[in-house]
């Protein structure tokens, strides 16, 4: 399935919006990592890790919405996200699902 950020210069059926959301709560072991990386400072690639997993498991999402809408690409993709509660983060994914 094409995946774009962008529009198309190409004849396509609109078949609708489509998206992709996880949250995940991170756990006490990255938090304890992260507070001791925060007083030296660097990456806290604990965190970093977390939301990778969880931006690619949004994107999975609103593939599986868009296939089973019968699309062949999704356009106009963007990504959103928010803290829900203490330590918990929602990553949204959301675009045009379309068929060329």
């Amino acid at each position: 399935m094409l995946l774009t950020t962008t529009d198309l210069n190409v004849e396509y059926e609109v078949l609708g919006i489509v998206r992709g959301n996880r949250v995940k709560a991170a756990h006490l072991g990255r938090d304890i990592m992260a507070f001791f990386k925060n007083l030296v400072g660097g990456e806290v690639k604990e965190y970093a890790d977390l939301l990778t997993g969880v931006r690619d498991g949004a994107v999975d999402d609103m593939v599986k919405e868009a296939h089973n809408m019968g699309a062949n690409a999704i356009i106009g993709i963007r990504f959103a996200s928010s803290q829900v509660a203490s330590g918990m983060a929602e990553i949204l994914c959301y675009g045009t699902a379309v068929k060329i």
